[in-house]
């Protein structure tokens, strides 16, 4: 196969991360996540919390009007530092980051709305990986070692974060099944199994591409 670029978007407790490790071991593929953009924190020179945080934001259409009218001095007061850090400055560098990346080699591609960065890619496969409420909120009170209450809370919160940003960056839902390839709820699976299916579909897939 030629290289191939695995994007994958998953709810929180979904256990979309450890799939994705899994299935870069089936396939020889590199995994690219928020641990490996350590260069985005250097180049903003913030936290990776404070860059979540900017992530998090609920899209602003005003913000972003004036934003993108103060270049050319449209807006004739004072909005805010021209190098204010926005969730699209992030997606623009951690982007440019992640094509850089697929160039050189078959990778994997968790979050940061790889689907969209890639569209246009012929050789893209995007996964979305969910799982019902109760399963996810199970794991991440098993994983964290909390109540199932602050679970919950944990789950919502994510969800809702990861969502604000795609939709801060791209203006289109990240659960639009049409950004997918595959959509597979992994309920009740192991995520061996999981990774194992994804992967000899994946091949199947790419082997007239």
């Amino acid at each position: 196969m030629d290289d191939i670029i695995i994007t994958i978007n998953r709810e929180c407790g979904s256990g979309g991360g450890e799939i994705a490790r899994l299935l870069g071991e089936n396939l020889g593929f590199k995994v690219y996540g928020r641990a490996m953009l350590e260069c985005i924190e250097k180049q903003f020179d913030m936290t990776r919390e404070n860059l979540e945080r900017v992530k998090a934001k609920k899209p602003n259409w005003w913000g972003e009007f004036c934003n993108f009218y103060k270049q050319f001095g449209a807006v004739g007061y004072e909005i805010g530092s021209s190098t204010e850090v926005t969730p699209k400055s992030i997606y623009y560098a951690e982007a440019k980051v992640l094509q850089e990346l697929a160039e050189k080699e078959s990778c994997i591609i968790v979050g940061r709305a790889g689907f969209h960065i890639f569209r246009d890619a012929p050789n893209a496969i995007h996964l979305f990986i969910r799982a019902d409420r109760d399963a996810r909120v199970a794991r991440i009170a098993n994983k964290q070692n909390v109540s199932l209450k602050e679970a919950a809370d944990i789950v919502e919160r994510i969800d809702e974060t990861r969502n604000n940003f795609v939709n801060n960056v791209t203006g289109i839902s990240r659960y639009d099944a049409r950004n997918y390839d595959f959509v597979i709820n992994v309920t009740g699976m192991l995520p061996e199994k999981v990774a194992s299916f994804l992967a000899e579909n994946i091949r199947f897939k790419m082997r007239d591409k």
